[in-house]
C-alpha cells in the first residue's frame, strides 16, 4: 500500500483549479469580481479564440502595491478578509484568495498595476509555477490581467472545453451578468480584435434595456420593497410582465448584495408570485437586486460563490414573494380611481337574449329565442349615459350599441365621464364570435377575452372570500341535478364538510345522481353540473385536506373557469361594459389563471399601419 506523502504546492493548486477555473468563462468571472472589488469604474474585457487563447482584463480601480503583488498569486491571501468576523459578513465579490492562484497554476499569466498613490507600475507573471519576481512596467493607475493559453500544461482539462463560439458566449454571459450588478460602471467587450459589446455607465433602467434589449425592458415592471423586523431587507429592480414569458429560464437574473446567485429559496419564491398569472411550462424574465445584512446570509457555500444561505430562509422567502407578488397584482390596466366605481353584482337574473349556435362559419343567430341565466353583473343604464348620448330615448338595446358604434371617439379636456379617455379599457363597442368584447378607448380598439377575463374576476373573488372566511352561498330554489358515477356521489357524500366550507351543498339522490342544493352566490349563473364535477373531482384526486391548503388555488381556477361566462354566449352592452370595469378594479387581471392575456391593445396608428394611412 502506498505510503501517505504530502501533495506538491504546484499539484494543489491544480487541484483547486478543477473547481474555480472550470473555463475561460471562470476565468472572467473571477477577473471581473477583483476588479469591482478594487472600485473600478471603468473594465475593459479583451479575448481571443473564445478566452481560451487569451483573456485580458484591464481596470482603473485601486491597483496593488509593489510588495503586495507576489501575494496577489499566492494561494490563501487576500485583503478582503482577516478573521472569522470578517468572513461571516463578507460584503466583497473575492474573498477566498485563492482564484489568481489557482488561475495562474494552469495557464501563462501576467499581472501589472500601479497603485493608485504610487508613481510607478510593477509587473509580476508566472507561467503553471511560482510566480517570477516583480518589475518596473508602464501603466496608468489601476490593473491589467493577462491569461494566456489556459490549460497548456493540463491537456486532458483542455479537451473537455467546447467551441470558440460556445465558449465566448459564456464568457460574454458572465460580463454581462457583472454589467448588470453594477449600472454605474462602464464595461466594454473585445473578441479576436473586434468590439463586441460597449455598455456605457447609467442608471438600472438603461443598463437593463441595453443588455437585454428593448423588448425586455419594455416588458417589466418595477419592484421596490423594503422590510424591517429582525433583518432589515430590500428587494428592488424589475419583475417581467407575465405576458413575457420564455420557453427557458434564461432571462432570470438574481443578485444578492451585488452577488449573482441561484438559490432555491429566492427562485421557489420568485415561483409562486408568478403561479397565479403565468402557463406551467413557461417561465418569467427577471432582474431582482436583494440587499440584506451581510451577517444574515452565507456565501461560503460553494467554490464558484454562487449559491447561498440565508439565517431566516423563510422570512427572505416570504418577503420576496409579496414583493414580487404585489408588483405583479397592479393591473395591467392601471384604472383611475374614481370616487364612486361601479362594482359588479354578484346576484344575477334571468334575461331574455337571442341564442347563438355554431354554423360552418362561425356562430349565427338562432331563429328563436331562449331565457339564458345572465352573467351576474350589471349596471345601471345612467353609467354609459352620456357615452350612449346618441341612444338616448331608444328601449332597444340593439340600437343603443348600434349607436355606440357609430360614436366617435372623444376628445381630450372633455367632461369626466363623457368618453372612453376616463376609462383605461374603454367602452364596449360589439362581441366578435360570441367569444371576443370590442371595445373603444382613448388609444384605439381594445380586444378582450370575455370567458378569460371573467374567469380571473371570479378567481379573485373567490380567493377573497375564502380568505376572509366569508363566502356567501346561494340556496337554488329547484335543485340542479345530474348524473353521475358511483365515485362522485361517494367523494359528495365523504366530504360533505368540504363542500360545505367552500359553498357547496351536494346530496346524493341515487347512486348515480347528485343534486346541487347550493352554490357559492357569485358562481350561481354558471354550468352548475360541470362545476360539481370539476370540484369533486378536485377533491378525489388529491384529498380534502390537500385542496382546502396546499392546492386551494387549484380548485379555486377550476371553480372560476366553470362559472365563467362562456363562448357563443351573447351579452348585453351593459354587461360588456360592466365587465370592463371589473377588470379594471380587479388584480392580476391582464392574465387568466392559466396565464393567457386577458386583453389586447391596438392603437390608432397600429390600425393606420394596416390599413397604409399616411402613406
Amino acid at each position: 500500500m502506498p505510503s501517505i506523502h504530502a501533495l506538491s504546492d504546484t499539484l494543489i493548486s491544480q487541484i483547486a483549479a478543477g473547481e474555480v477555473v472550470e473555463r475561460p468563462a471562470s476565468v472572467v468571472k473571477e477577473l471581473l469580481e477583483n476588479a469591482l472589488d478594487a472600485g473600478a469604474h471603468v473594465i475593459e474585457v479583451a479575448l481571443d479564440q473564445g478566452g481560451v487563447k487569451r483573456i485580458r482584463i484591464n481596470d482603473d480601480g485601486s491597483g496593488i502595491e509593489a510588495d503586495d503583488l507576489p501575494l496577489a498569486l499566492a494561494r490563501h491571501a487576500t485583503s478582503k478578509i482577516a478573521s472569522l468576523d470578517d468572513l461571516e459578513s463578507v460584503r466583497s465579490l473575492g474573498f477566498r484568495g485563492e482564484a489568481l492562484a489557482s488561475i495562474a497554476s494552469v495557464a501563462r499569466v501576467a499581472v501589472v498595476s500601479r497603485h493608485a498613490e504610487s508613481q510607478r507600475a510593477w509587473r509580476i507573471a508566472a507561467e503553471g509555477a511560482a510566480p517570477t519576481g516583480t518589475e518596473p512596467a508602464a501603466h496608468a493607475p489601476g490593473t491589467t490581467i493577462e491569461v494566456a493559453d489556459l490549460y497548456f500544461n493540463t491537456p486532458a482539462r483542455r479537451k473537455f472545453l467546447k467551441s470558440e463560439q460556445t465558449e465566448f458566449a459564456h464568457c460574454q454571459d458572465m460580463l454581462e451578468r457583472a454589467a448588470l450588478s453594477r449600472p454605474d460602471v462602464a464595461f466594454s467587450l473585445k473578441h479576436n480584435g473586434r468590439v463586441i459589446q460597449h455598455l456605457p455607465r447609467g442608471d438600472l433602467a438603461r443598463r437593463i434595456e441595453t443588455v437585454l434589449g428593448a423588448e425586455f425592458a419594455a416588458a417589466m415592471r418595477p419592484v421596490d420593497e423594503a422590510g424591517g423586523g429582525e433583518v432589515a431587507l430590500r428587494l428592488y429592480g424589475r419583475a417581467g410582465a407575465p405576458s413575457f414569458s420564455r420557453a427557458s429560464r434564461d432571462l432570470q437574473f438574481v443578485f444578492v448584495n451585488g452577488r449573482f446567485v441561484r438559490d432555491k429559496v429566492l427562485a421557489h419564491a420568485l415561483r409562486e408570485a408568478y403561479r397565479d398569472v403565468m402557463h406551467g411550462d413557461r417561465h418569467p424574465a427577471y432582474v431582482l437586486y436583494l440587499e440584506i445584512d451581510p451577517r444574515t446570509v452565507d456565501v461560503n457555500v460553494h467554490p464558484s460563490k454562487i449559491e447561498v444561505r440565508f439565517r431566516d430562509s423563510r422570512a427572505v422567502h416570504q418577503f420576496v414573494y409579496h414583493a414580487v407578488a404585489k408588483a405583479l397584482s397592479g393591473n395591467a390596466v392601471q384604472a383611475p380611481a374614481p370616487s364612486a366605481s361601479p362594482m359588479l353584482s354578484d346576484a344575477g337574473a334571468l334575461q331574455a337574449r337571442p341564442s347563438f349556435g355554431g354554423g360552418p362559419n362561425g356562430p349565427t343567430p338562432a331563429s328563436t329565442t331562449m331565457f339564458q341565466p345572465g352573467l351576474g353583473i350589471a349596471q345601471p343604464r345612467s353609467n354609459y349615459a352620456a357615452y350612449f348620448a346618441a341612444a338616448r330615448g331608444t328601449a332597444q338595446e340593439s340600437a343603443i350599441a348600434s349607436a355606440a358604434a357609430t360614436l366617435p371617439r372623444s376628445e381630450p379636456g372633455g367632461e369626466p365621464g363623457s368618453g372612453a379617455d376616463d376609462h383605461p379599457l374603454g367602452y364596449a363597442l360589439a362581441q366578435l364570435h360570441g367569444i371576443y368584447i370590442l371595445a373603444q378607448n382613448a388609444q384605439g380598439l381594445v380586444l378582450i377575452d370575455m370567458h378569460a377575463a371573467h374567469e380571473r374576476i371570479l378567481y379573485e373573488k373567490l380567493k377573497n372570500a375564502l380568505d376572509q372566511s366569508a363566502m356567501q352561498t346561494q340556496k337554488l330554489l329547484v335543485p340542479v341535478t345530474f348524473n353521475a358515477d358511483r365515485l362522485d356521489v361517494a367523494t359528495a357524500e365523504e366530504h360533505a364538510t368540504t363542500l360545505h366550507a367552500i359553498g357547496f351543498d351536494v346530496a346524493p339522490l341515487s347512486p348515480t345522481a347528485l343534486a346541487v342544493r347550493a352554490v357559492p352566490a357569485m358562481l350561481a349563473n354558471g354550468d352548475l353540473p360541470s362545476l360539481a364535477r370539476g370540484v369533486l373531482s378536485d377533491i378525489r384526486e388529491f384529498g380534502a385536506s390537500r385542496v382546502i391548503t396546499e392546492r386551494q388555488n387549484e380548485l379555486l381556477g377550476t371553480m372560476a373557469c366553470h362559472g365563467a361566462v362562456r363562448a357563443n354566449r351573447a351579452l348585453t352592452p351593459h354587461e360588456m361594459n360592466a365587465l370592463l370595469r371589473e377588470m379594471e378594479e380587479t388584480e392580476r387581471s391582464g392574465q387568466c389563471n392559466h396565464g393567457r392575456p386577458t386583453w389586447y391593445q391596438m392603437s390608432l396608428s397600429d390600425l393606420d399601419k394596416l390599413f397604409m394611412r399616411g402613406r
